[in-house]
Parts: C-alpha cells; structure tokens; sequence
C-alpha cells in the first residue's frame, strides 16, 4: 500500500472518483482536492448526504446520497465509478470500503488522517488497489505532474 507504483497505477488508470464526504465549501479540503483533480480531466462524483437534494451539486456535479444511488445513476449513462475517495472519519471507513467494494470500484483512497486497517484489508482482499493516509492531489501532482507539465503549451509571453 501507498508504493508509488500502485499509486501511479491508481491515477492513471482510475478516471472516475467518488468523494465521499465532498463539502460545498471551498475552504475545504474535499473540495479544493476534487477540484484540483477535477481540472486534471478526472469526473468527480459528489457522494455526500447533505447536499443530495441541493439542485446547484457540488464543483457542477449532481451530487449523491450514497456510493449505491451514484453508481446506479453512472450505470444509466454506461459509466462506473473507478475510485473511492474518502474524507470521512476514520472510523466511517469500513463502511465506506463495503460500499466500494459492493458498487465494484477498481480502488479506494482514504485521505491523509483516514487511517483505517479493517477498512485497508477488506477493499485489499477483495482486489480494490489501496492508498491510505495520503492526499490524492499531492500524489498526483508528486506522481504525473511534470508529466503533465511537460506536455502543456508553453505559456505566452508578452511581446
């Protein structure tokens, strides 16, 4: 778990995530993550309770009571979620690695301080890449980000 070569594995092959616990507020950190990640050309899924019912979604997205409704919804389009990531306490974890493994996602992502090892072995055991208590945006752009930099136009300089 968390070697880079997993994690690699995880962001170039996993382009649909779920957030799980995603926050309307942009001073949050599920927020600002899915955004970034978003802007990389991943779809963001909304997975969050409270705002289920909200008609603006989060980050432009309908957003999802649970990892059930979301991956029925993407199923109607002939899309599946690939990732699940969590920013929910770490004992909410378990449940979540249960869902994940229920809606059959590809890996779960548990966010820096989601530290769960029942939650780990569960998705691990039934072949669910993990990555625990590492932020998602930070191993992409420590991962992919000069890649991604290095094919990206050359910015304008004024004449």
């Amino acid at each position: 778990m968390n070697e880079p070569d997993v994690l690699k594995r995880i962001l170039d092959r996993d382009r649909v995530i779920a957030v799980v616990g995603l926050s309307t507020h942009p001073y949050r950190p599920s927020h600002s993550v899915a955004a970034y990640m978003q802007s990389h050309g991943y779809r963001i899924v909304p997975v969050n309770p409270a705002y289920a019912n909200d008609t603006a979604g989060v980050l432009g997205q309908r957003c999802y009571a649970s990892l059930a409704d979301a991956a029925q919804a993407l199923a109607q389009e002939g899309a599946a979620i690939e990732m699940v990531d969590v920013f929910r306490r770490p004992e909410q974890a378990a449940a979540v690695a249960d869902q994940a493994i229920a809606i059959g996602a590809k890996s779960l992502w548990l966010q820096v301080g989601v530290v769960n090892d029942e939650a780990a072995a569960r998705a691990s055991a039934a072949g669910l890449d993990v990555a625990m208590n590492v932020c998602v945006k930070v191993e992409h752009e420590r991962l992919l980000g000069a890649t991604h930099r290095a094919n990206a136009p050359s910015p304008r300089v004024p004449e």
